[in-house]
């Protein structure tokens, strides 16, 4: 069972940047691809990014060119460096592990097998 927790949601204003990680404890973190998904209230949980075991990436169209997913396997953790945040963006973002998939281009959640509580991201305009 692996365990994800992540942190660095907060208050940003329109135009800003953070960046969101996702600690996992795993021993061999480095086998598993990690996903990236968001929650805005209302509406169902979407796909925003993923990295595979060799750091190859993929993103949803709406964060291409700002969102840069990244792996630290020596911390176990992924990041999610966000930029020129949109009142849009505002989302509780969670993070997400998968040890079977193959392809990250399939982005179903339900390729996942293993969940974050979540961070909240809120963007002011």
């Amino acid at each position: 069972q692996v365990q994800l927790v992540e942190s660095g949601g907060g208050l940003v204003q329109t135009g800003g940047s953070l960046r969101l990680s996702c600690a996992a404890s795993v021993r061999s973190f480095s086998a598993y691809c990690m996903g990236w998904f968001r929650q805005a209230p209302g509406k169902e949980r979407e796909f925003v990014a993923a990295i595979g075991r060799r750091r190859d990436t993929h993103y949803a169209d709406f964060v291409k060119g700002r969102f840069t997913i990244s792996r630290d396997n020596a911390k176990n953790t992924v990041y999610l460096e966000m930029n020129s945040l949109k009142t849009e963006d505002r989302a509780v973002y969670h993070c997400a592990s998968t040890y079977r998939l193959t392809d990250i281009t399939h982005t179903s959640l339900y390729e996942y097998d293993n969940w974050g509580q979540g961070t909240q991201l809120t963007v002011a305009s």
